[in-house]
């Protein structure tokens, strides 16, 4: 690829693809974890750890944080469209609609992502870029499709999985344009503010239901529970929203959301490799478009494209 022979470029690159395989791999604990608990009251604990792990790297010196003098509003749309509104949406649609709905919906988010960097960034992508985006879409789907298509016909559920899609997209934006900060500042206020919602949401969930006590024990009575907050705190929450944070500061919205597809291939492969679910030829035929997409959708960076 010509595009990696610059450093930004490899560096970005890495950090995408690192990104998307800590989420992919986050589908075998949350499949756990759901066993257990609620979505709220994953999210809840997930963002808590996180706050907790990010600010003691804080604290000792690991990760450097300097805020003052910087306008927050960046920040702040950052935080509201991702985590607050996107997993909010994500969660309410994937609970009112079928699997395979859900996964045909969240594939267009490189799409969407792409023609709001078009508009609200001026980044006009390349042809090669569009295609391969497409490609990565088109691989997504036959995936989704070889799981078992259905549909729930679910007019709230496509409503929130459209603003997720939306809402993912205009973080992408709003990360490029919050330059002023790094990488590390992005992700911590995103962790605040997603701490803040979340658990307040969890709490209210729990108080509702009368059972308080029992979300404040989970991580103490539920092991796969504590397994999978522990991973997505440090390896979803701090790690790849860093690493998504690096990469569309180097490689740009376009680029980085053509690596997105990564995610459901190494979802499938880590079911098939460590959960034992079955692998069709369909699903690897699906893997191996969204690859080819990937690689199209970064051949080549032409002057003046992202």
């Amino acid at each position: 690829m010509d595009n990696q022979k610059h450093p930004d470029g490899i560096i970005g690159s890495l950090c995408a693809i690192g990104c998307e395989t800590l989420y992919g791999l986050s589908y075998i604990f949350t499949k756990q974890a759901t066993v257990c608990a609620s979505e709220f009251a994953l999210l809840g604990w997930r963002f808590f750890i996180a706050v907790i792990i990010m600010s003691l790297c804080i604290l000792f010196g690991f990760i450097k944080i300097d805020l003052k003098g910087k306008s927050k509003k960046p920040l702040l749309l950052v935080a509201f469209c991702n985590p607050c509104i996107y997993f909010l949406a994500e969660t309410i649609g994937i609970s009112n609609t079928t699997a395979s709905e859900s996964g045909i919906f969240l594939a267009c988010i490189p799409v969407a992502s792409l023609i709001f960097s078009t508009i609200l960034l001026k980044k006009r992508p390349s042809k090669i870029q569009m295609i391969g985006i497409w490609i990565t879409l088109l691989g997504v789907i036959v995936t989704v499709f070889a799981v078992g298509a259905s549909s729930s016909l679910s007019v709230p559920g496509y409503t929130f999985l459209f603003g997720a899609v939306v809402s993912y997209a205009l973080y992408s934006v709003f990360v490029d344009k919050a330059f002023e900060y790094t990488g590390a500042e992005i992700t911590y206020v995103m962790l605040i503010v997603g701490a803040f919602l979340f658990v307040l949401l969890a709490v209210v969930e729990a108080m509702l239901h009368g059972n308080l006590d029992e979300l404040l024990l989970l991580p103490i009575k539920e092991r796969d529970f504590l397994s999978a907050i522990l991973y997505q705190s440090m390896g979803c929450s701090v790690v790849a929203f860093f690493l998504s944070n690096i990469a569309i500061s180097k490689i740009g919205v376009n680029r980085t959301s053509s690596f997105i597809g990564i995610s459901t291939v190494v979802s499938i492969l880590a079911g098939a490799l460590l959960l034992k679910e079955s692998l069709t030829i369909y699903q690897i035929a699906g893997a191996v478009i969204i690859i080819g997409g990937v690689y199209v959708a970064n051949a080549r960076r032409q002057r003046g494209q992202i």
